[in-house]
Parts: C-alpha cells; sequence; structure tokens
C-alpha cells in the first residue's frame, strides 16, 4: 500500500539559494511553516553528495509527517531511504524507476503537455509536476511556460494527482488550486527567504484559502 501524499506546499530545494542557511535547516524551518513535501534537488552534486545530505535531511524531517523525494538520482534515494523519486521526461523510464524504488515508495513524473500527462500509468506514478506555469530562474532548461489555461489542460489530461510548477509564489496558489492543481511547488519562494518558516506558512495559509 503506498503512503498517501499531500502535495500542498512542496518545497524543492536548491543548494545554491539554499547557501546560506543550508538545505536542511530550510527545509526544517519550512516544514515547521507547514511545507508538506520536500525535494532534494542537486543537479551537480553527484550521488555521493545526495546521499550525505538525504540522510540529514530524513534525520530532520523524521517524525514531521513531510514526505522527503529525491529528484531524478534513483540509487541516491534508495540508499538515503527516501520517500520517493521524482523523475523527468528525459530521465530513467517509468518502469525501470518503479522497479528500482520498490511499491511503496513514491514516484513523481514531470510533465509539460496534456499529450504527456494522458500518458502516465497510474498504476506506476503517483503524482505529476505539471507545468511550467512561468519561466524559472531555478531551471534553465525548463519548457516553454503554458500559463495557468496550459496548466488546467495538462491536469484534466492526468489519471494521476497534479503539483504546480514554474516560477510559483504564494499569490499564485489560489489559481494554481483553480486550474485543478493539488498544491504547489516552488523554490525560490522559500529557498533564500530571510524566514523560511514564514514563507511556508505564507502558502500553506493561501492553499487553506483557496480550498474554502
Amino acid at each position: 500500500m503506498r503512503r498517501q501524499i499531500d502535495l500542498s506546499v512542496y518545497l524543492v530545494l536548491d543548494p545554491g539559494l539554499c547557501a546560506g542557511i543550508g538545505m536542511v535547516e530550510t527545509a526544517r524551518r519550512a516544514v515547521a511553516g507547514g511545507t508538506t513535501m520536500v525535494q532534494l534537488r542537486d543537479k551537480d552534486g553527484g550521488t555521493a553528495r545526495m546521499v550525505e545530505t538525504g540522510r540529514a535531511l530524513k534525520a530532520a524531517l523524521a517524525g514531521t509527517g513531510a514526505a522527503l523525494i529525491v529528484n531524478d538520482d534513483v540509487a541516491a534515494a534508495v540508499e538515503i531511504g527516501a520517500d520517493g523519486i521524482h523523475i523527468g521526461q528525459g530521465d530513467m523510464g517509468v518502469a525501470e524507476a518503479r522497479a528500482r524504488i520498490g511499491p511503496d515508495a513514491i514516484l513523481g513524473l514531470t510533465v509539460e503537455r496534456p499529450d504527456l500527462a494522458a500518458a502516465v500509468d497510474p498504476g506506476a506514478v503517483d503524482y505529476i509536476g505539471a507545468g511550467p506555469v512561468f519561466a524559472t530562474p531555478t531551471k534553465l532548461d525548463h519548457k516553454t511556460p503554458v500559463g495557468f489555461d496550459g496548466l488546467a489542460a495538462q491536469i484534466a489530461a492526468s489519471p494521476v494527482p497534479a503539483v504546480a510548477i514554474g516560477g510559483l509564489k504564494a499569490g499564485h496558489v489560489a489559481a494554481s488550486l483553480g486550474a485543478g492543481a493539488q498544491g504547489v511547488a516552488v523554490v525560490s519562494a522559500i529557498c533564500g527567504q530571510p524566514d523560511p518558516e514564514a514563507a511556508a506558512r505564507e502558502i500553506a495559509w493561501a492553499v487553506a484559502a483557496a480550498r474554502g
């Protein structure tokens, strides 16, 4: 039985933006403010550094209920004992990723078009990252921004829940949930902010307000 996931406030950690207090402390404070999922993304870190950081994150998040997801690196996710993995369209195939992480771990997949969303296998994938809604400097290779109408089209085509991605802030929560997303994935809206806990709380409040 796969664990339930809460996509409400999905923090994607960036080592550069989080350099002031570090990714682990940023995550700890963000979860205290209401972050529900934390993704470790370190494109240049290599597996060994991912494992070191991931183990520290797992210890910091223990008992909070927040899920720890590793971006792309399946070997690191398995070694860390993370709650799951998130992959993109150009990464390892869904079937292989699911085989390697096992039936109980969370598997997320980035989509950028409605046809890709429609092709998702709900037997293997737990959620999609839909977008990008806006351009974002934290991911230079992102696809063309689709806006909220494009986001809604992707989510409508998907057989699994979606978290909205791409340059999102607290002020975009209502439109994201209005397009069908179950939450928002953010980077700079929390990473590098003077008070990550307060920044996360603002987004969590916006999610609660949007849900009525």
